[in-house]
């Protein structure tokens, strides 16, 4: 410990090979798990390294120090673990107890997903075919109506919106199954 305490690393390494079993030992009385113990091992020895000058050896031998240091360590993780298993459960529960109503909140978030990545994709695309697919899609206008609309010819309107959309497919990929649903009445007025 006094190694440790003057920060040579050599001490931290002495104190594992020496203590090491003894530590994953008692952790394992209390929590069980042996991928746990091993885990909690690891955090205790940092925490050794950090905090050792806080061991006082008048107030008794490092062994103790470790042991109780180790003990209260390996109930902190098993309250903590046994937290998470009730929230789990309890989500659980209350996920099966509304049945469907959950899947609203899932269906919402990739649709605000998809529409934050469909903004990203218009914004990159030069502005005669990002125009072009706001009026057919947005404003559900033909390709006839925008032509009119905006006094372009008909044929640079589908030039513009055939441009737009290969590259809107490209800047898309991973939503077509989104998209394509969304999509299916629009496209029926290009």
């Amino acid at each position: 410990m006094e190694m440790i305490q003057a920060r040579i690393r050599n001490g931290l390494d002495l104190l594992h090979e020496r203590y090491a079993p003894l530590l994953k030992g008692l952790s394992m009385k209390v929590l069980h798990n042996d991928a746990d113990a091993d885990d909690l091992l690891q955090d205790i020895f940092v925490e050794i390294w950090e905090r050792a000058g806080s061991f006082d050896p008048s107030k008794g031998k490092a062994l103790s120090w470790l042991a109780t240091l180790t003990r209260r360590r390996s109930i902190d993780r098993l309250r903590k673990r046994e937290t998470y298993f009730r929230i789990e459960d309890r989500f659980a529960e209350e996920t099966q107890s509304r049945g469907e109503g959950w899947t609203h909140v899932q269906e919402d978030l990739a649709q605000c997903e998809m529409s934050e990545h469909i903004q990203r994709a218009l914004a990159s695309l030069p502005a005669a075919q990002r125009d072009a697919i706001q009026f057919a899609f947005h404003r559900q206008m033909s390709q006839r109506e925008i032509a009119l609309h905006t006094g372009i010819p008909l044929g640079t309107i589908k030039t513009r919106l055939q441009l737009g959309l290969r590259k809107m497919a490209v800047l898309m990929r991973g939503f077509e199954d989104l998209l394509q649903a969304d999509l299916r009445p629009a496209r029926a007025k290009i």
